[in-house]
C-alpha cells in the first residue's frame, strides 16, 4: 500500500504534481494488481499545521512551505509532499518534490515530475530488497572528513549499511585486520591525502584478491581551490606520493601526477567588492572540466556532464582485466605537469587553443577481472596466512579527483552534494 500525502492542494503548479504522480501510480497498478495507493491530506481534519509538520519532521520527511499570494496579501501555506510505501514490515519513504535551491516553484515541480517514476521504482526495489551489502569508509590516511561527505553518505545509507573503518591495525595484527576488512563488499577511499604503508597496502591488496571492490578517489596532485584565495592569488601545484602507484600499476592503470587542462569546463565564481555590495562573478576556468560519458555503460548511461576539479589523466595499460573509460575530458584538452604555479590572474589570459591538443584525458575507469597481486613474487612485509597471488573475479572504479563526492559547506552544514553555492 502507498499513501501518498498529496491531497487538498490547491496551488496550480503543486497540483500538476498531484495529478502526475495519481498517474504514474494508476500506471504502476495496471501492470502490477499488488500496488494499491491511497491520497492522503494531512491538514483534511483542521489539526494544528505546524505540529503536523513537526511529526512529518520527526518521521525524516520534511514539509513543503509555499508563499501564497492573496489579494495582494502574502501568507504561507504548508504541504506534504512524500508517499509512504508498506510491504510486509518494510517501510520506505518517497520524496515527491525534487528540490533545488535558486529555483521556481515550476522548476521544481517540472525537475519533480521528471523524477517521480525513477522515485517509485527506487522505492519498490528498496521494499523488495531490504539492505544486505556493507561499505566500509576508509579512515586515517587523511581522507575527507565527515562533513564533506555526509550527503554521499547519506545518499547510499537507503540501499546499504555503511560504517567507517581504518587500517591502523595493520603493521601489528594484518590478519585479523583484513579478517574484518572481509566483512565489507566495497571500500570506499575518499580522497587520501598521507602516503599508505606497505602493510596497509598488502591489507588492501589481499582484500581485493579475495573478492572485495572498491571505489578508489585519488589525487596525485596537491592543488585546492581555497589555495588560490589569499592576497597574492596564486599557489602550486605538487606532487602527491601517495605510495599507491605500484599496485595501481599491477591493476593495470596510472594515476598521473599532472593536470588536466580543459577548454570544456566549469567557471570559477570571485567575489569583489565588501558587504552589500558584494559581487559574484563568473569566470573561464580550465582546471574544472565538465566531463564527457564516452559510452553508454550502464554506470554512466544518459548521465550529463559532471564536474571535476584538479583532476589528473590516467593511463590504462595492456594486462588481461578489463578496462571501461566512464568518464573523460573532452577532445579539447592539455595535459599539465607539477610543480606548476597556478593564478587566478589566469582568468584574464585567453587561453591558446593550438596547445589543447592532448584529446581526451579518462577521470574515472571500471576494472573488471580477476587480478593479479601487487604482491605477487615480492616480499611480504606483513604476515597474512595463504596470501593469494592471482585474485577472483572482482570491480574497482578509479577516478581522479578526490573531490567528485564532497559536498559543500554553509555554516557548517552540509548542502546537497552537486550544489555550488556561490553559482
Amino acid at each position: 500500500m502507498i499513501d501518498v500525502f498529496l491531497s487538498g492542494i490547491t496551488q496550480p503548479e503543486f497540483r500538476r504534481l498531484q495529478n502526475e504522480t495519481r498517474q504514474i501510480l494508476e500506471e504502476f497498478a495496471a501492470y502490477n494488481s499488488n500496488i494499491r495507493f491511497n491520497f492522503i491530506d494531512p491538514l483534511a481534519e483542521g489539526g494544528d499545521a505546524n505540529a503536523i509538520a513537526e511529526e512529518f519532521y520527526k518521521m525524516g520527511m520534511t514539509p513543503a512551505r509555499l508563499g501564497v499570494m492573496e489579494s495582494g496579501k502574502t501568507s504561507e501555506t504548508i504541504i506534504f509532499p512524500w508517499a509512504m510505501a508498506n510491504y510486509g514490515e518494510q517501510t520506505v519513504k518517497i520524496p515527491l518534490l525534487k528540490n533545488k535551491l535558486g529555483t521556481t516553484d515550476e522548476e521544481r515541480v517540472n525537475n519533480s515530475v521528471q523524477q517521480l517514476e525513477y522515485a517509485f521504482s527506487d522505492a519498490f526495489n528498496r521494499l523488495v530488497r531490504p539492505r544486505q551489502k556493507k561499505i566500509a569508509v576508509m579512515r586515517g590516511n587523511g581522507e575527507l572528513a565527515d562533513p564533506y561527505l555526509a550527503d554521499f553518505i547519506q545518499t547510499i545509507r537507503q540501499y546499504y549499511f555503511v560504517a567507517p573503518f581504518t587500517l591502523d591495525s595493520a603493521a601489528v595484527h594484518p590478519q585479523k585486520t583484513l579478517q574484518d576488512l572481509e566483512e565489507f563488499d566495497l571500500i570506499i577511499e575518499a580522497k587520501p591525502t598521507e602516503a599508505f604503508t606497505e602493510q596497509e597496502k598488502f591489507v588492501l591488496d589481499q582484500y581485493l584478491m579475495q573478492g572485495g571492490k572498491a571505489l578508489w578517489l585519488v589525487e596525485n596532485v596537491a592543488m585546492e581551490t581555497d589555495s588560490l584565495l589569499n592576497p597574492g592569488g596564486m599557489a602550486f601545484a605538487l606532487p602527491r606520493d601517495l605510495n599507491l602507484g605500484d599496485m595501481f600499476f599491477s591493476y593495470g592503470v596510472r594515476i598521473n601526477p599532472a593536470l588536466v587542462n580543459d577548454i570544456y569546463s566549469a567557471p570559477i565564481v570571485l567575489a569583489s567588492g565588501n558587504g552589500s555590495e558584494t559581487r559574484f562573478t563568473p569566470y573561464p576556468w580550465f582546471y574544472s572540466p565538465l566531463t564527457s560519458s564516452p559510452n553508454s555503460h550502464p554506470i554512466i548511461n544518459n548521465l550529463e556532464a559532471v564536474k571535476f576539479d584538479w583532476a589528473n589523466p590516467i593511463d590504462t595499460l595492456p594486462n588481461p582485466i578489463k578496462k571501461t573509460v566512464l568518464l573523460s575530458s573532452s577532445p579539447q584538452s592539455k595535459v599539465e605537469g607539477v610543480p606548476r604555479e597556478i593564478s587566478l590572474s589566469m582568468i584574464n589570459t585567453p587561453p591558446d587553443f593550438s596547445t589543447y591538443t592532448s584529446g581526451e584525458q579518462p577521470l574515472a575507469v571500471l576494472l573488471q577481472g580477476e587480478f593479479t597481486s601487487a604482491y605477487r613474487n615480492r616480499i611480504k612485509l606483513a604476515k597474512i596466512e595463504d596470501p593469494v597471488e592471482t585474485g577472483d573475479y572482482t570491480e574497482m572504479i578509479i577516478i581522479s579527483d578526490g573531490d567528485l563526492i564532497r559536498n559543500q559547506l554553509q555554516r557548517g552544514e552540509p548542502l546537497e552534494l552537486g550544489f555550488d553555492r556561490y553559482t
